[in-house]
């Protein structure tokens, strides 16, 4: 199935999306281009808010402002949500989690990922709208997706439910 249509999927049945998603042999070249495919529309998200802050602040131009957003969500960032998703499987073996390393990263990817359509609205609202009741509201409804799917996904691989079907 393509990656768009899993993402839409993944706002219905997260848990089966996942499970689908890690089935087969551990890829981990599959795993890192989901995560920097998601920080770089994480990077897209923040153009309009960008741009906005440099009209309204000319001091900071908008290039250093957009230098700083790539530096952030593509060299960093990804690295963080490596460190993240081991230290939350970490904890969940504790509990008794049985998914494997690369299904805890993969758990945390694909909900990035897959919320990045309403961080990519609230970017937009943030940078067209501004600050208010809308950007608010938007960005807990991708906030609230975000948990969602990476909970769903990360119940379904911690306690090794089998194939989805």
């Amino acid at each position: 199935m393509s990656v768009t249509r899993d993402i839409a999927r993944s706002y219905r049945a997260p848990r089966k999306v996942l499970r689908r998603r890690v089935a087969g042999p551990a890829r981990e070249d599959r795993a890192l281009a989901i995560v920097m495919a998601a920080c770089v529309l994480m990077f897209v998200a923040q153009w309009p808010l960008l741009s906005r802050l440099a009209f309204e602040d000319p001091s900071v131009p908008l290039d250093m402002r957009l230098g700083g957003a790539l530096l952030g969500w593509v060299f960093i960032a990804p690295l963080t949500l490596y460190v993240w998703a081991a230290v939350v499987h970490g904890v969940a073996r504790l509990f008794g989690g049985r998914a494997s390393w690369y299904e805890a990263r993969m758990a945390l990817f694909w909900a990035f990922l897959a919320s990045s359509p309403l961080w990519l609205l609230n970017g937009l609202v943030a940078g067209f709208v501004g600050p208010g009741p809308g950007q608010t509201l938007v960005g807990a409804a991708a906030l609230l997706v975000f948990l969602f799917i990476w909970g769903a996904g990360l119940w379904e691989v911690e306690t090794g439910r089998g194939p989805a079907t």
